[in-house]
């Protein structure tokens, strides 16, 4: 067991940490969200059924993905994750949705 004393984070931490929970769970989800809509609907699933479940499900992972954000201890793969992840969603929902048309 370590015998070091607790520092606490910076001021900027914490406010790049809120802001990593916030923003990239935010892109996170938008592209959680899309990726679902266009996989259910090109399941077969009505759109506005697809739309509504995803936003539902989107309001839970949204929670586990900002506590997640904030108990993580690396910042940077808080971001790579939440952004990376946001944007390859974003992309695979892109290409379901071209390929629907």
């Amino acid at each position: 067991m370590s015998s070091t004393p607790f520092t606490p984070p910076s001021r900027l931490h914490v406010v790049a940490r809120i802001a990593a929970a916030m923003l990239g769970g935010y892109a996170f989800c938008w592209g959680f969200v899309a990726l679902f809509i266009a996989s259910m609907f090109a399941a077969g699933m009505p759109f506005h059924d697809a739309e509504s479940l995803s936003y539902m499900l989107a309001f839970l992972h949204f929670l586990g993905v900002f506590l997640w954000a904030v108990a993580a201890r690396s910042l940077a793969r808080v971001w790579g994750v939440l952004a990376g992840g946001g944007a390859l969603m974003t992309a695979a929902a892109w290409l379901i949705q071209r390929a629907l048309l």
